[in-house]
C-alpha cells in the first residue's frame, strides 16, 4: 500500500471450502465441536454488538472505560509514530480511543468478518485523514504475512488484541498465537492485549447466558449460518444454548445442547445427535495476571505493564518484544 492511499482492503479470508471442512471435521470428532471464528457472519456480528451492550456482559464496558482512563499512559509507553496492527478489530470503537491518544502513522485492522471489516476500516480512514489504513480480512489465528506498506515509516509495530478474545484459545493455542504475534510485532515491537480476569463463576455464567437471550441467539445463529451457506438441515428448535463454568480449566464453555435424538445432513454426510449431546462452540479462558504474564514470557515476550480496573474484572497487558 503506497503512503498516498488512505485506505486499502485485502481479502485473505477462508473460503466456503475451508468452512465446510472445519464443520465436517468438528462434527465428526468424538465430542462434537464448532470453531467460534465462524460465529461472525453479518447476523452474528450484529448479535455480538448487541451482547456488548447487555448489563450482564461486563468485559466491553470495563475495557472501554479502562482505555479512557489509562489511554494516555498507554500511549506514552508505546511511543509516537507506531504502526498499530489490530487482531479481531470488530467495530473498532475501543480502537478509536487508543488512536486518538496514540496518533499512529498506520492502522492495520485484521478480522475474519469481511463486510464489517470493510465498513469499519473505511469509516476509520474517513475519520482520520492522515492515517494510512490497510484492512486485512484473514484468520489471524494462523501465521499471517501482512501487506507491504511502502512509504510508511513506523517507529515500531504494536499488535493490539482487545476484547479478551485470546480467552477463546486454549492455553497451548494462546501460546502459539502469542508467538506468531511476537514475530509480527518484530524486534523492538510491542503487544497490547485485553485479558478477562478470574472471578465469581456465577458472574461469568451470567455474562454468557443473559436474561434477554441474546447470547443464545448468537450461539444458535452458527447453525443457521451452516444451514444457509453449507446446505445443512439443522432444526434450530431442536437445540438450546448453555453456558457452563469449568473450574478445572478456568474457563466458560458455550454449548448447543440437542433437545432430542435427531439426524442432521451436511454435504452428503449425516450426523446423529442423542438427546442431551452437545456441540461445544466456544471456550473463554480466564487468567490471573501472573498466569497470563507467564504465558507471555513462554512465547518470548517481556511483560512490561498491566492495568486493571478498580473492580479487578479485566486486565490490559503491555508486552515488549526484546530487540
Amino acid at each position: 500500500m503506497a503512503s498516498t492511499v488512505a485506505f486499502s482492503f485485502h481479502d485473505l479470508g477462508p473460503d466456503r471450502g475451508s468452512f465446510l471442512e472445519d464443520v465436517l471435521a468438528g462434527l465428526a470428532s468424538e465430542r462434537k465441536v464448532l470453531q467460534p471464528k465462524y460465529f461472525y457472519d453479518e447476523a452474528g456480528c450484529a448479535l455480538f454488538e448487541a451482547i456488548c451492550e447487555l448489563p450482564e456482559y461486563y468485559p466491553t464496558r470495563t475495557e472501554t472505560a479502562m482505555m479512557r482512563e489509562f489511554g494516555a499512559e498507554i500511549a506514552r509507553e508505546l511511543g509516537a509514530g507506531c504502526a498499530l496492527i489490530e487482531y479481531g478489530s470488530g467495530s473498532g470503537r475501543k480502537t478509536r480511543i487508543l488512536i486518538d491518544v496514540l496518533a499512529p502513522v498506520a492502522y492495520l485492522p485484521i478480522d475474519i468478518a469481511a463486510a464489517q471489516l470493510r465498513a469499519a476500516a473505511a469509516a476509520m480512514a474517513g475519520a482520520y485523514p492522515g492515517l494510512a489504513v490497510c484492512a486485512v480480512c484473514a484468520d489471524y489465528c494462523r501465521p499471517l504475512v501482512l501487506p507491504e506498506m511502502n512509504g510508511v515509516n513506523a517507529a515500531r509495530r504494536v499488535v493490539y488484541f482487545p476484547g479478551s478474545t485470546i480467552g477463546n484459545l486454549t492455553p497451548d493455542e494462546a501460546g502459539a498465537f502469542l508467538e506468531n504475534a511476537r514475530v509480527v510485532a518484530g524486534a523492538g515491537g510491542a503487544m497490547l492485549v485485553g485479558v478477562d480476569l478470574k472471578k465469581d463463576p456465577a458472574r461469568l455464567v451470567a455474562a454468557y447466558d443473559d436474561a434477554q437471550g441474546v447470547t443464545a441467539r448468537f450461539n444458535l445463529n452458527l447453525l443457521a449460518r451452516i444451514n444457509r451457506e453449507l446446505g445443512a438441515d439443522f432444526d434450530l428448535a431442536g437445540f438450546r444454548h448453555e453456558a457452563r463454568y469449568d473450574a478445572a480449566h478456568g474457563r466458560i464453555e458455550m454449548h448447543l445442547v440437542a433437545g432430542r435424538d435427531q439426524r442432521v445432513s451436511i454435504a452428503g454426510r449425516e450426523f446423529d445427535f442423542r438427546a442431551g449431546e452437545t456441540i461445544h462452540t466456544e471456550n473463554s479462558y480466564k487468567y490471573s495476571v501472573a498466569e497470563f504474564q507467564a504465558l507471555a514470557r513462554a512465547a518470548g515476550f517481556a511483560p512490561a505493564r498491566c492495568w486493571t480496573d478498580a473492580g479487578e474484572l479485566f486486565a490490559v497487558h503491555l508486552l515488549h518484544v526484546p530487540g
